[in-house]
């Protein structure tokens, strides 16, 4: 006899310790809590108030200034790149977009080597 459709795959699951029914009832449980259990232990989600948004990211102070020029003029080069390459696969408008931002990019790295081969190199 012809079988119009092929059997079906093999749709077995492996083991996976995550699914332990113990922790998946430990987590609905904390989850339950969490939502609807008022007295259950809660974390403060602090406001935006209580965070110091210039310490969001934290330059290490120990690193010299010509390093992180390097770092900013490479930056700025690859962003450059990047802008040079959307502006050439958008269309009229967004291509001048593109290329204002990417000259004003290739202006400020300018800018940054400029300071770079003003600095003396210590012996």
């Amino acid at each position: 006899m012809f079988k119009a459709t092929p059997n079906p795959p093999d749709t077995s699951i492996p083991y996976d310790p995550a699914l332990d029914p113990q922790k998946i009832k430990a987590a609905t449980d904390r989850a339950i809590n969490f939502y609807l259990n008022p007295g259950a232990l809660k974390i403060s989600i602090p406001t935006a108030s209580s965070c110091k948004a210039n310490r969001i990211f934290l330059i290490d102070p120990t690193v010299d200034e010509e390093t992180l020029l390097v770092e900013a003029c490479e930056s700025l080069a690859a962003a450059s790149d990047m802008a040079r390459d959307i502006g050439d696969t958008v269309d009229h408008s967004q291509r001048r977009a593109m290329l204002m931002l990417h000259q004003v990019i290739m202006l400020s790295e300018l800018m940054v080597n400029r300071v770079l081969d003003g600095r003396r190199v210590p012996n």
